[in-house]
């Protein structure tokens, strides 16, 4: 599986951001403990495919809020680059993700239920 390092999600970060935003990781946050609590995730067998991937980095960024700004839009952005690595479809439409991200940054959703909803609408 590809994972993506804290250098990509800095840079998907600094891509998402608008002018004027507040640019920067939040000084009390670890970016690199919520990924590395990612890949052991994936190393104790609790992601079993690029979905489940997608929506624990998804969970991970909206949830920790890691950056001053922009924190689910790069948490969106990251999973729609953890798909494309793995060739698999994301969803484009944000009227339609928009929300759901939203949940998950609120907690009321978790990664199994964003894992779940990337594979019904994504496979078709």
């Amino acid at each position: 599986m590809y994972l993506l390092s804290v250098d990509i999600v800095i840079a998907i970060h600094d891509a998402v951001l608008n002018e004027g935003e507040l640019a920067g990781l939040a000084l009390d946050k670890s970016l690199e403990g919520a990924l590395a609590r990612v890949d052991n995730r994936l190393a104790y067998g609790m992601i079993e495919d690029a979905y489940d991937l997608a929506a624990a980095y998804a969970i991970a960024i909206a949830q920790g809020h890691y950056f001053n700004d922009a924190n689910k839009r790069t948490a969106y952005r990251a999973m729609q680059t953890c798909l494309d690595l793995h060739g698999l479809p994301y969803p484009t439409d944000e009227a339609e993700i928009g929300p759901i991200i939203i949940r998950a940054a609120q907690r009321l959703l978790d990664e199994g239920e964003l894992a779940y909803w990337l594979r019904k609408h994504l496979r078709g």
